[in-house]
């Protein structure tokens, strides 16, 4: 493109592109008109060349046909004032040809526009028509180029006594296609204005499309445009106005799980096609509306943002924010962690106050049964776990969700038929699918008249099966489907980060391990959690 620029200026053509659009089109334009007047005339000379042909055949077979003709040629010698003559230049002035020529089977001119010439022998061959053949042609003779009908001369026994030969003047040939020339070309500049009309619309158009820029401009703001979308770390995917992927960076394409090599072949195709039904696509879709919304797809985290574009389609950008979210929900899970603390700090201050007012008051067996209670009491929910949960991992999550769940008033046990093994396969995927669903039925239970939370895990061969109850409100039925929505929420959003994710990131979970995720009702009321994990131990 640059070399097209420089050429461009090198010959002083216009270095704006509609300029140079315009110009190119009107040369184009003046083309076709010249070779299409130059194409019909052809064939035009041609068709008046044959018609003056066969008038001049059509005379002399007029001529010929007369009797008195031929038996005027039988009776009579070459004589300027005898009676072939007078019949021909009848014949002549009658139809307006340039000559008629009578000849007898020697060749000798009974007949001639120049009456001197009369008796003379003939400047072309009249063999063919003294031989009783027609002919037509464009020929050279004493008169000039003239388009020729020689026919033969018949007496009234049939027999060849001679020929006629008629001839029109080229030069009226001529002047009949200069005739149509003038009218020709005023069609032509008719339809060259008219089509510059076209190209000037149309470059005004190209104009405003392009804002007026140079085609070294275009070219150079496509390479940056290139190389902008394929070096940010932000993925983008541009839309047409029937939804169809018009672009996808290579960010893009990495955050979306799609094939960096045939990210390409994905355009021209619909959203829904390249992505499936799935919140993320109708966020990018345009069908849920907002700034900064959040989607899951696949293992990731996404912030999407949708901007629409002049001609109806639509650019949007996402941004991974897994890192985030895991920093976050490992904040959440530190916060936790230290309001255990916290909760058992201040009780243990108030154990040691309670231990050294017996101490002081001299009641040593109290005291010892006192401490004995104490550390039965702990000891007893450690173990209790650990005795049915034997995933280290797992335990100790649900040791410390033990703890801040007393501190919130809310007893946390583990149900008689809990019992799982310590062969898991993702033992980290696991934990966080527990953590999430404990925590959301702590926060429901708070409140409740009778609070509680149960967590039952077994295993079933190599399925594991989660149940977590709660004693809160319960979740209506038409409810428990959407409460898996990336960004659905019933909580206030906490400052570092977006609520309504950790429901989704459960099913995306499990969904990744090959298992399911079902909300439905307890048995005593409350909320109840389901969750099956085919294949997750070993």
């Amino acid at each position: 493109m640059r070399f097209l620029h420089t050429s461009a200026r090198r010959l002083g053509l216009p270095r704006r592109a509609v300029s140079q659009i315009l110009l190119t089109q009107l040369a184009i334009a003046a083309g076709v008109l010249a070779l299409a007047t130059g194409l019909f005339l052809a064939p035009l000379s041609a068709q008046l060349d044959d018609q003056a042909m066969r008038r001049a055949l059509a005379i002399a077979q007029s001529a010929a046909a007369d009797p008195s003709l031929a038996a005027a040629l039988l009776r009579s010698g070459p004589s300027p004032d005898g009676p072939v003559q007078a019949s021909a230049e009848r014949i002549r002035r009658a139809t307006g040809a340039e000559y008629v020529v009578v000849v007898d089977p020697g060749g000798i001119r009974r007949s001639h526009p120049s009456p001197d010439r009369i008796g003379q022998p003939v400047s072309t061959d009249p063999g063919d028509a003294l031989a009783g053949r027609e002919v037509m042609e464009i020929d050279e003779g004493t008169l000039g180029r003239s388009a020729r009908g020689k026919v033969p001369l018949l007496a009234a026994d049939g027999e060849i006594v001679g020929a006629v030969s008629v001839g029109i003047a080229y030069d009226s040939v001529q002047g009949r296609l200069l005739g149509a020339i003038p009218g020709l070309l005023a069609y032509a500049g008719g339809a060259l204005a008219a089509g510059a009309l076209a190209a000037y619309l149309l470059s005004r158009r190209i104009q405003r499309q392009t804002r007026d820029l140079a085609f070294s401009d275009i070219s150079g703001l496509l390479a940056e445009r290139e190389a902008m979308l394929h070096s940010i770390r932000e993925g983008v995917i541009a839309l047409d106005p029937g939804g169809r992927v018009r672009l996808v960076n290579d960010e893009a394409a990495r955050l979306l799980g799609l094939d960096p090599d045939s990210a390409g072949a994905v355009a021209g195709r619909p959203l829904d096609d390249v992505l499936g039904a799935g919140r993320t696509t109708d966020v990018l879709a345009g069908r849920v509306t907002g700034r900064d919304l959040l989607t899951v797809r696949g293992p990731r985290v996404l912030v999407a943002n949708r901007m629409p574009t002049e001609d109806g389609g639509a650019v949007a950008t996402l941004r991974d924010r897994t890192e985030l979210e895991h920093l976050g929900r490992e904040l959440d899970s530190t916060k936790g962690l230290i309001d255990a603390l916290r909760a058992q700090d201040h009780e243990h201050a108030n154990r040691l106050h309670t231990l050294l007012g017996l101490l002081e008051l001299g009641l040593y067996e109290e005291a010892v049964e006192f401490v004995t209670e104490v550390v039965g009491v702990h000891r007893s929910t450690a173990e209790q776990v650990t005795e049915k949960v034997h995933d280290p991992l797992l335990a100790a999550l649900l040791v410390g969700k033990a703890t801040v769940a007393a501190e919130r008033g809310v007893p946390l046990r583990l149900a008689d038929s809990a019992l799982l093994p310590d062969r898991l396969v993702d033992p980290g995927g696991l934990v966080t699918i527990v953590g999430n669903l404990v925590d959301n039925a702590l926060d429901a239970a708070v409140g409740s008249s009778a609070p509680l939370v149960e967590v039952d895990i077994r295993s079933e061969g190599r399925t594991a099966v989660l149940l977590v109850r709660d004693s809160g409100p319960g979740i209506p039925p038409a409810r428990r489907e959407e409460i898996f929505t990336e960004g659905w929420s019933t909580k206030q959003p906490q400052a570092h980060r977006e609520r309504g994710l950790g429901l989704a990131l459960v099913r995306r979970l499990a969904e990744r391990q090959g298992g399911t995720v079902r909300a439905g009702a307890a048995a005593g009321g409350g909320a109840e959690f389901s969750v099956v994990l085919p294949e997750a131990l070993r």
